[in-house]
């Protein structure tokens, strides 16, 4: 029997049956991971690791995320050039006090995100904290909701962050909303590598 006529009893193809799936029949999908808890990027990465495993190729810049070393990254650079994440932010707005800076890194961030969603290279690109800096008011909500409107329509487009504005919500595909229930921090357990950075 082939892998191809491997059918569980449910009429479900196993994993090791099924055929990647054709570029041509692909519909991309706008994601949004949003809310204000924990596991946002979290999330985009597993979808991610998920896709990997599809033969997607992969680009995620990240809007916030800049000097620091993050796991995600480390790891991501032994995948290259499958999956590339390309940290370019200046950190928070409160570890820059610069509006001004905060936008201008912010714009150079979309033209990177922008070519990446219009280079044909990628079956998914993630937009890292996007939805953060767009709540912000340092990048307009229309100019990302026409790109993905126009973008080849096999393109999956992942946005994360907390305050996704109504557009970006209106414009996706899929929506989750991280809800906050309990959180370490509140308990004086700081930040750790392995689980949040």
């Amino acid at each position: 029997m082939s892998d191809e006529e491997i059918v569980e009893s449910d009429g479900v193809e196993t994993a090791e049956s099924a055929a990647p799936p054709e570029p041509k029949k692909r519909r991309g999908l706008v994601v949004v991971y949003t809310g204000d808890g924990k596991g946002k990027t979290t999330a985009a990465l597993g979808l991610a690791f998920r896709a990997l495993g599809s033969g997607f190729k992969i680009f995620m810049v990240q809007f916030i995320k800049g000097k620091w070393k993050t796991g995600e990254k480390k790891f991501a650079d032994r995948l290259l050039p499958e999956i590339e994440i390309r940290p370019m932010g200046d950190g928070f707005t409160w570890d820059t006090k610069n509006p001004a800076q905060d936008i201008a890194t912010t714009l150079k961030i979309w033209e990177t995100g922008k070519e990446a969603i219009l280079s044909g290279k990628y079956d998914m690109v993630i937009l890292d904290e996007i939805n953060v800096v767009m709540k912000l008011g340092y990048l307009d909500p229309a100019p990302v909701v026409e790109l993905l409107k126009s973008r080849d329509p096999r393109l999956h487009v992942v946005l994360t962050g907390r305050g996704a504005p109504q557009a970006i919500v209106e414009a996706a595909d899929l929506v989750s909303e991280v809800v906050p229930i309990k959180h370490p921090y509140k308990l004086g357990i700081k930040a750790q590598r392995g689980i949040e950075f």
